[in-house]
């Protein structure tokens, strides 16, 4: 019995193995629809209780994967807590605290439900070589994540130093200057907070030149890895 559920959920070239993976991904994204269908106003009773019952039939089969995983699952624990199995708790954790918290009042939960969409990892090539990408580089992207918090920070005390007299009301402190700091330095500028003073221009120069830099560094990092993790098996053809 181990062995068959084995071969059945984790993925491997026998037929009853793809079909099963076909079977997941099409309820994974058959389930976000309904996720999507739900939001809709003015839904009949009704359809309502049609996509509770869709609900719950994904459900009972992400549960059925999750529970045979953990089964099969050399070490337990490291599946338990890795990517996929905290992935796969999250999946169905909302529809069981349904049944005890009224999910209307803690809507985030909810949300909780999208995270099926990263089973998808699991199934896809393309998405296993970029997921790879990202572990390979993750001591690079923490690296690059810290030096922006950095540089945001002091972007927010510069131009709250040089704007702060002029626009009280938008730059009343250094964490109210952080909105200003983030759409910068991301190069989105909305427009809804600018400087008007020289010096504060002068300073915003600067910092759209560092934010074309935050935004091609990690672009570089990210195809580099990938690059790397496609090369191995692209070897092996």
């Amino acid at each position: 019995m181990k062995t068959y559920l084995k071969n059945l959920v984790e993925i491997n070239e026998s037929k009853q193995s793809r079909r099963f993976a076909y079977f997941i991904q099409f309820l994974i994204i058959f389930s976000v629809i309904t996720f999507s269908i739900e939001t809709l106003p003015d839904l009949k009773p009704q359809t309502r209780v049609v996509l509770n019952a869709i609900e719950a039939f994904c459900v009972v089969i992400f549960t059925f994967e999750y529970v045979a995983r953990i089964y099969v699952a050399d070490s337990k624990p490291k599946f338990v807590f890795s990517f996929f199995g905290i992935v796969d708790f999250l999946a169905i954790l909302p529809f069981y605290l349904s049944f005890g918290i009224d999910l209307r009042s803690l809507r985030l939960l909810r949300m909780f439900r999208l995270f099926r969409l990263f089973k998808l990892v699991r199934y896809n090539k393309a998405m296993r070589h970029f997921a790879n990408a990202m572990k390979s580089a993750k001591e690079q992207i923490v690296l690059f994540m810290i030096i922006t918090l950095m540089l945001i920070y002091f972007t927010a005390v510069g131009i709250y130093y040089f704007e702060n007299e002029a626009q009280p009301e938008h730059f009343s402190s250094v964490f109210s200057s952080l909105w200003w700091s983030i759409v910068t330095l991301t190069t989105v500028g909305y427009g809804d907070v600018y400087p008007i003073t020289v010096g504060g221009r002068i300073f915003t120069f600067f910092m759209l030149l560092i934010g074309l830099g935050i935004v091609a560094i990690p672009t570089g990092i990210i195809s580099s890895s990938l690059t790397k993790a496609v090369e191995p098996s692209e070897e092996k053809k």
